[in-house]
């Protein structure tokens, strides 16, 4: 877990799911975890975002559609946050877990 910057917020994501095979991902999280987005990469080239906190929604989309999508949700859940929590998973299943809000 890594507390990144908003400004280099989305090439950090990138590179990160670069580096991980399917089913594995990337979790957002704001500073007090209330609100985040998870990016799940699937067989086959897919991704599937998971939405939660102002607006609770899953999509799946294209690879290359990522960027603009992802664009437009960090600027609706993370509107004034300086600093995001970047997390890397294996298993979607660790996306169900209680976590500690702040």
């Amino acid at each position: 877990m890594a507390l990144v910057n908003i400004s280099s917020l989305l090439a950090d994501t990138l590179r990160a799911l670069d580096k991980i095979d399917p089913p594995g991902g990337v979790e957002l999280l704001s500073y007090k975890r209330n609100r985040g987005i998870a990016i799940i990469k699937k067989d086959g080239g897919g991704i599937e975002l998971r939405e939660q906190g102002y607006k609770e929604q899953e999509i799946d989309i294209p690879l290359p559609q990522l960027p603009k999508v992802l664009k437009a949700m960090l600027k609706r859940e993370f509107p004034r946050s300086r600093k995001v929590r970047l997390i890397k998973f294996d298993d979607p299943k660790v996306l169900d877990r209680v976590r500690q809000k702040i």
